[in-house]
């Protein structure tokens, strides 16, 4: 194998024996390797070493603002207040029902008792007509007392529908009252569960205020274009688009670099802007990059 080869990363070498062909155009260093060799960085894209620590620092909170997004979507009251509200709706529902049995049953009584006074009526007039003596004929007499003894035995029987009906009414408006009661009790959790969840958000908010302001300082002392590169491969990469190299390792992918990319990583220039071949990311070195 040529001079040239041995200088080629282990699996970017020809299986066949060297290969002379023309290079291929470099790529675009914002989202691809820039040459034949992938070189784990762009040459074109530089920074200070300042400018790509102050990178994990907004990394950092960017990081940040992501875990208090997330903290302030998944509050438990949100679960509690979607709980409670779900068993109100049943209640209320209930309720709803119980009302509406109450007000059937109220106007059943009404029609009972009406029915009731229209017999006693009747009966007392036919009584008045018997007491006063105007009848006269034995079959006329006979056919008042029959009526007047039909009448009672009538009204009687609505009295029991009348009561009947009572009981009802009255279990019923028991059970509407437990209810409301219920539901009351209901819209009171809720409430403070709602106050509850507003007070924890409001205090989430103001952390997400003060990590976002702080965020702006820091990337406005980037160079844009660096942080161009940064934000698409955030978007990228599931939020993190920088990791230092630690210990010899990504902390993006925590993958250990091979020994030629630590080599190649040993020889670049401080403001070369380094990228993990493993996961693409921005690679920031710091005193603990352990090379």
């Amino acid at each position: 194998m040529g001079s040239a080869d041995a200088c080629l990363p282990y699996r970017d070498r020809p299986l066949d024996g060297p290969r002379r062909g023309p290079r291929r155009p470099s790529l675009d260093p914002l989202t691809s390797f820039p040459s034949p060799t992938r070189l784990p960085w762009s040459p074109t894209l530089n920074a200070a070493p300042a400018d790509q620590i102050r990178l994990l620092d907004v990394q950092a909170l960017d990081v940040r603002l992501s875990q208090l997004a997330h903290k302030r979507k998944t509050l438990p009251e949100h679960a509690e207040i979607e709980t409670l509200n779900a068993d109100h709706t049943q209640l209320r529902d209930l309720l709803i029902a119980a009302q509406t049995e109450e007000s059937d049953t109220a106007r059943e009584q009404t029609k009972a008792e009406q029915d009731v006074e229209q017999v006693r009526q009747r009966a007392a007039r036919d009584q008045k007509r018997l007491d006063s003596g105007a009848v006269t004929s034995p079959k006329d007499l006979e056919n008042l007392q029959h009526e007047i003894a039909s009448l009672a035995k009538r009204q009687g029987d609505l009295e029991d529908v009348v009561l009947e009906v009572m009981e009802r009414r009255e279990s019923v408006q028991e059970r509407a009252a437990e209810l409301t009661e219920r539901v009351e009790s209901l819209q009171s959790k809720i409430a403070d569960a709602i106050s509850r969840r507003d007070a924890a958000a409001e205090g989430i908010d103001a952390e997400i205020a003060t990590a976002t302001k702080e965020r702006e300082v820091i990337a406005g002392t980037i160079p844009a274009d660096l942080l161009k590169l940064y934000d698409k491969l955030r978007e990228q990469q599931g939020g993190v688009g920088a990791a230092r190299l630690y210990q010899r390792s990504c902390d993006g992918c925590r993958q250990e670099l091979a020994i030629t990319e630590l080599n190649e990583v040993r020889s670049a220039a401080p403001d070369t802007v380094l990228r993990c071949e493993n996961c693409r990311r921005i690679l920031v070195r710091t005193p603990e990059s352990g090379l």
